[in-house]
């Protein structure tokens, strides 16, 4: 009974959560999602100033599309070695790592006098990316263990990969406008700055653990990506008969074909090759690749036609994209917070993709006298379809995968948006190279030189936008007639359940 003389000291306030306290879940999935954003817009960010990177620095044509793919495949070759170094080493001290490289590269090639310098430092931004990006997303699953919260955070995540492409085109143009190609690199060193600063007494930091890396795996996996995409660019510019791409194209296959013969016998393999014995993982790795294999070459030959063909700046070039972002953003958060639950992961990939191979099919009725009106719809119908579809990918690519695979996994994630990006962009640019050729035959003499260009890149883009819409029924396919709907395991009975519980202890 309480009494007035009842002098037990009365429990003291709990101290208010600080907000640079460790585990902060709110500041660590800001983190997350701001590092994403920067290594996923970086892939793209360049698009809108390449034409002033190719006057500046005295790029070629063919040449111009490797200030894209020097960071795309470095990011996307050695992602996996970058998880493994978070599970060894500890994901924080990885992730720092990686965001401080990435910040110098960032600076240094904002400050390049030449293509070589340039490409330089492309390739170690994409280092820098493959050490931190794994490690975040690994991070974000540990943060986010309920299915609930962990569906809506990688709703959030996917939101920030995929439209974080878009936001690099408009952020791409406004920095190019407004200042200077260089400060498309230049904008991620304060960025940088800010995490390594919040990052370190935020972020928790997980145990070190013995073990070897996989070097032999990571060289050869990324020496085959790259020499299959130079192939392929270099059959735009000389031939597919031409020795040096055929060479390209022989090394690249014997180089993964090692690939995968490292990783069957190494001890701690990069790509723990268990994670494909999965059907629906592993459909769901190949279903990524191809989409994103459409997607960035849908960003580069629209980005040159909005600037060389209704005369855009690089401004209005970048805010051209403003529909698909505003798209991906919404129809990402809705398929994470209720689509996925209501539809289910296989019919709602089915569902987006379809939106998204609608989208890209209606691109390629572009002509030469199209205004913006026929770009608005095509995009819009394209966002949607990608941001219905990438989160249920996502859960899929990450389901049922044990805690020693995460990281792997998680990786494997991300090389397969960047080795897709890359790949299909290289594939792109060697149709669109083709017919080119082709079309340049075949024009009316009676054209300016103006019109005789347009014309030209018209056509041959249009070839372009029609083999990304085959990469996007390619995908359709796959995923329908190899993902499964997995069935919820059966409810024991009270009495099993009971006998469980007693086993148990």
């Amino acid at each position: 009974m309480s009494s007035a003389l009842d002098f037990r000291p009365a429990a003291a306030p709990s101290p208010p959560r600080r907000f640079l306290s460790p585990g902060n879940s709110g500041l660590v999935l800001a983190l997350i999602l701001t590092c994403q954003l920067m290594v996923v817009l970086d892939a793209t960010i360049v698009n809108i100033a390449l034409a002033d990177i190719k006057s500046s620095l005295h790029f070629s044509s063919a040449g111009l599309s490797w200030v894209v793919n020097a960071y795309t495949l470095t990011f996307g070759g050695l992602l996996l070695l970058g998880a493994r170094a978070g599970d060894l080493l500890g994901r924080r001290r990885v992730f720092l790592s990686g965001i401080a490289l990435f910040t110098l590269a960032s600076l240094t090639g904002g400050l390049a006098h030449s293509a070589g310098e340039l490409l330089a430092a492309r390739a170690v931004q994409g280092i820098g990316g493959a050490l931190a990006s794994p490690s975040a997303l690994a991070l974000l699953m540990t943060m986010f263990p309920g299915a609930r919260e962990r569906t809506r955070a990688i709703g959030l995540y996917t939101a920030v990969s995929i439209g974080g492409a878009a936001v690099g085109l408009i952020a791409g143009g406004m920095l190019s406008q407004w200042a200077s190609w260089r400060w498309v690199l230049f904008v991620n060193v304060p960025i940088g700055i800010v995490l390594l600063l919040l990052a370190r007494p935020v972020l928790p930091e997980t145990e070190r653990r013995t073990g070897r890396f996989d070097i032999a795996g990571a060289l050869t996996s990324t020496a085959g990506m790259t020499a299959l995409v130079y192939g392929f660019v270099h059959a735009a510019s000389d031939g597919w008969s031409n020795v040096a791409t055929l060479g390209s194209f022989v090394a690249g296959v014997l180089l993964l074909a090692a690939f995968v013969l490292v990783e069957r016998r190494a001890e701690a393999p990069i790509t723990p090759l268990r994670l494909f014995a999965d059907r629906n993982r592993s459909s769901s790795y190949v279903a990524r690749l191809l989409m994103v294999a459409g997607m960035m070459g849908m960003f580069f030959f629209l980005t040159q036609f909005l600037r060389d063909v209704l005369g855009y700046s690089d401004l209005k070039t970048g805010f051209a994209f403003l529909p698909l972002t505003v798209m991906v953003f919404l129809a990402s958060q809705a398929s994470s917070r209720w689509l996925v639950e209501l539809v289910g992961n296989r019919r709602l990939m089915i569902i987006g993709i379809t939106f998204s191979t609608l989208g890209m099919l209606w691109l390629t009725q572009l002509g030469e006298h199209s205004g913006y009106l026929s770009l608005a719809g095509p995009l819009t119908v394209f966002g949607f379809g990608n941001g219905l579809a990438f989160v249920p990918l996502t859960t899929t690519a990450l389901d049922g995968v044990e805690p020693a695979d995460s990281g792997a996994a998680s990786g494997l994630v991300n090389v397969m948006q960047q080795v897709g990006g890359s790949l299909g962009l290289a594939v792109l640019v060697t149709v669109f190279g083709s017919s080119s050729k082709s079309a340049a035959k075949h024009v009316d003499p009676s054209l300016t030189p103006a019109e005789v260009a347009r014309h030209v890149f018209v056509t041959a883009a249009d070839h372009a936008f029609w083999t990304a819409t085959i990469f996007l029924v390619g995908t359709w396919l796959l995923v329908a007639l190899a993902i499964r709907t997995r069935r919820p395991a059966p409810a024991m009975p009270d009495q099993e359940v009971e006998l469980e519980l007693a086993l148990a202890e």
